[in-house]
């Protein structure tokens, strides 16, 4: 009986090649998923890089939690030494307060001694002293003030004298207006000044003491010299 041709052929004997060539296809396909992967992630290789920045940050973070703690632990240590303290010794606060109530019951003392040395029901000898220590310096003050020399108020003034015309002796005219003498009163510069149609003015300067001189007392003085005088009038008046 002759043998079948296809049975023979139906064994496969180089199927490891098959197998192999089949692996390699498929870890071929497996690199190219992930390298598509990886493109369409966001912002593709700075991943690796933000994934060290976050364990950076991590490590920092518990760096800082250390240090806390460990400030946390001194300041329960300091306290417990403080309220170990205070059970036999006041606070501070409260031993600087009583230092303080202690000093002002000091000074209480003292006054109540200095109190205790004043005689409050003093002899009429001693009344006798004070009130002629108080009239001995009532009588210095007086005296002192009596010698203050008095602040006298006085004024500038600066007059106008107008004569009658033109033919009117102006040098006669000023020596009667320097006649005019009187307490409290200095005469000064004087000059002429023309007024019109040939006829001048006199204008003279004077210093006045305000309680004895005024401007009425020297304009009345000086028309007195009718013969001579028209009218005077004040021209400038300041207080010196």
């Amino acid at each position: 009986m002759a043998a079948v041709p296809q049975l023979q052929e139906s064994f496969w004997v180089d199927k490891f090649r098959y197998d192999d060539a089949e692996c390699q296809y498929q870890q071929q396909l497996t690199s190219q998923s992930n390298q598509q992967a990886l493109q369409a992630a966001p912002e593709g290789g700075e991943l690796l890089p933000r994934l060290k920045a976050v364990e950076q940050e991590n490590r920092e973070l518990k760096k800082h939690f250390q240090v806390l703690q460990q400030a946390l632990s001194r300041m329960e240590i300091r306290l417990s030494t403080l309220e170990k303290g205070s059970a036999g010794n006041p606070p501070v606060a409260v031993a600087c307060k009583l230092a303080q109530v202690k000093a002002v019951e000091e000074v209480n003392g003292n006054a109540k001694e200095e109190d205790d040395d004043i005689d409050l029901f003093g002899s009429d000898e001693d009344d006798g002293v004070a009130e002629k220590l108080r009239e001995e310096r009532v009588k210095a003050y007086s005296e002192k003030k009596a010698k203050k020399p008095v602040l006298i108020a006085k004024s500038s003034i600066v007059l106008d004298v107008k004569p009658w015309d033109d033919e009117t002796d102006m040098a006669e005219l000023e020596a009667k207006v320097r006649s005019v003498s009187m307490d409290g009163l200095l005469w000064g510069a004087s000059k002429l000044l023309p007024v019109g149609y040939g006829i001048k003015k006199l204008q003279i300067q004077c210093v006045v003491e305000d309680d004895k001189v005024g401007t009425d007392i020297l304009e009345e003085e000086i028309t007195k010299f009718e013969d001579h005088v028209q009218s005077v009038d004040v021209a400038a008046f300041n207080k010196i």
